[in-house]
């Protein structure tokens, strides 16, 4: 499910202003992806509770920060950016 939300997240960004591509974009793109990284290592690490739960915190946190950068363009574009926002909704 992660994967699937950065693939569509990914696909989102495309649509974003050509400006953004190099700051936001890149942002989101990062922070998206890191979540379901996070995730691989915490099920890789699921033996050690204190390492399981440090990378699922860490993802989390991946998750919050990309909800907060999409926040952020939908503040700069309005409504173009919320009729999109499918694969937010999983993060």
């Amino acid at each position: 499910m992660a994967f699937k939300a950065s693939m569509e997240i990914f696909n989102f960004t495309k649509s974003f202003p050509k400006e953004e591509l190099f700051t936001l974009v890149s942002q989101i793109r990062k922070s998206s992806r890191s979540v379901c990284a996070n995730l691989a290592e915490a099920f890789r690490k699921r033996r050690y509770e204190k390492a399981f739960v440090s990378k699922l915190s860490d993802s989390e946190a991946e998750a919050a920060e990309t909800q907060a950068l999409v926040t952020s363009f939908d503040d700069l574009s309005g409504p173009v950016a919320i009729r999109n926002r499918t694969a937010f909704v999983i993060l």
